[in-house]
């Protein structure tokens, strides 16, 4: 009997920043998926450093963190430290780190939500590069159809929406 999804690919999705050019997801928000608090993932971190190299897991600046508005209340959420940010590889870890249940059901989600993330980039790349090959070959009967789909990829993403009152 399969176990109902824990929590959607989606607010999996909302969750994963780009941070110093690489794919990462915020100690708080995987504590609060794992449903642990966010000072028990960090000491489960620190007891097992060295499963965490540089390129899995880094804290992240001041001025990173108020770029990506990641915090909530106060400066940083209520926190005395910056927070800790974990790539996929990262994530993969904690999952011999958490080893409860849920950790396990939701580790599983999110490498399904980062491998989700890796595809549609990929296919991006793949409808641009057929997109150029047409245009050479069909030069200048169809540049008004080109010019359409390049606006529709290259159109600005929305911005999210800011939470609270706004003057």
């Amino acid at each position: 009997m399969r176990k109902a999804l824990i929590v959607s690919k989606e607010v999996i999705q909302e969750k994963i920043y780009l941070i110093r050019g690489r794919k990462v997801m915020v100690d708080h928000d995987l504590a609060l998926l794992y449903g642990v608090e966010t000072k028990y993932l960090a000491r489960q971190v620190k007891r097992n450093l060295k499963r965490f190299p540089p390129d899995f897991m880094f804290r992240i600046t001041k001025d990173e963190f108020l770029r990506c508005q990641i915090g909530t209340s106060r400066l940083w959420g209520g926190r005395r430290y910056l927070p800790y940010v974990f790539t996929e590889q990262g994530v993969a870890m904690l999952s011999g780190v958490l080893n409860s249940d849920r950790a396990i059901r939701v580790n599983i989600q999110i490498m399904r939500a980062f491998s989700k993330i890796r595809e549609m980039l990929h296919m991006h790349k793949e409808l641009w590069r057929k997109i150029e090959t047409m245009e050479k070959k069909y030069d200048g009967q169809f540049k008004a159809v080109f010019n359409a789909l390049r606006e529709l990829i290259n159109s600005p993403k929305r911005p999210k929406r800011r939470i609270g009152f706004h003057p």
